[in-house]
């Protein structure tokens, strides 16, 4: 997606044209790095305290030191002057990179980290976008299927959203030349992690299921969010180990990343699906 208007290169706004990067770039040689996607909406970012917590988490993992200034708060208050910038603090998609600077594999610069913020006009990036008042269920169920090819290590790393994402961009061009909406990525073992741009969710005799991090998946903050909110609106939830024929006699199946909240899936290579549960979990949650 090509930035528009401005960005936030290390806390200067410049023309998002601006070349911020070089060839030594670690980031670019070595997917170096993590990244959050997040949403604002009415001058606010959604379920900021999960997104940090993760960011964080994952910058003391991947051994960067950054500064006293390098905090949650500053970085939430420039996500959000840049919005204001750019004019998108209605509902605004955001997206922000953590990396290292320049230098090889082993001698970088420094360990200091790098961050570029990018924002779009979250109504110009696509249908059903989520509200306060709940998630607005996507009138069309997606299509999905299996990537068969590459798996999802079940390590140390899988559940950050690292800049080493070529699994899951390899999953999305086959769920294009497939003609789906996304594609689920299996993990080292044959199970079900996660899809390309989500958290898998499926229903079963009344029960919500999901596949626990230990399996791969991304730790998605509106994963976690419904985790914490469905027990207390009294749905039964449980993470578990999912096969892919767990999904062939579910009764339904949804999908959850940040920037759209809940979306059904109306089918799962030959197995298709309702949403009632979907429908009723939307109506009662908040983000």
């Amino acid at each position: 997606m090509t930035s528009v208007g401005t960005i936030n290169f290390n806390g200067q706004l410049l023309p998002a044209a601006t070349p911020v990067i070089g060839a030594d770039n670690r980031g670019f040689r070595y997917g170096d790095g993590l990244f959050e996607t997040l949403k604002v909406k009415d001058g606010r970012i959604s379920l900021a305290d999960y997104h940090f917590e993760r960011l964080f988490t994952g910058i003391d993992l991947l051994q960067f030191q950054p500064s006293t200034h390098f905090t949650a708060s500053a970085l939430a208050d420039q996500i959000l002057e840049l919005c204001k910038k750019n004019g998108h603090l209605a509902q605004a998609r955001v997206r922000l990179a953590v990396f290292r600077g320049d230098g090889g594999l082993y001698d970088p610069v420094n360990h200091q980290p790098n961050y570029l913020i990018q924002t779009w006009d979250l109504a110009e990036t696509g249908p059903n976008p989520s509200s306060n008042a709940g998630p607005a269920l996507n009138s069309n169920g997606l299509v999905t299927g299996i990537f068969p090819e590459g798996r999802k290590a079940c390590d140390a790393f899988a559940n950050l959203k690292t800049n080493n994402f070529l699994l899951y961009v390899l999953a999305a061009l086959h769920a294009r030349k497939q003609h789906w909406n996304d594609c689920l990525v299996l993990n080292q073992y044959g199970r079900i992690a996660d899809s390309t741009i989500a958290n898998l969710f499926y229903c079963k005799d009344g029960i919500i299921y999901t596949p626990p991090l230990s399996e791969g998946c991304v730790a998605g903050v509106m994963r976690r969010h419904l985790l914490t909110v469905l027990p207390a609106a009294g749905y039964a939830v449980m993470e578990k180990e999912t096969e892919p024929s767990d999904l062939e006699v579910a009764d339904e199946v949804f999908l959850t990343n940040a920037l759209r909240g809940i979306r059904w899936v109306a089918s799962f290579e030959k197995t298709t699906y309702g949403c009632q549960l979907v429908t009723s979990i939307c109506e009662k949650i908040t983000i």
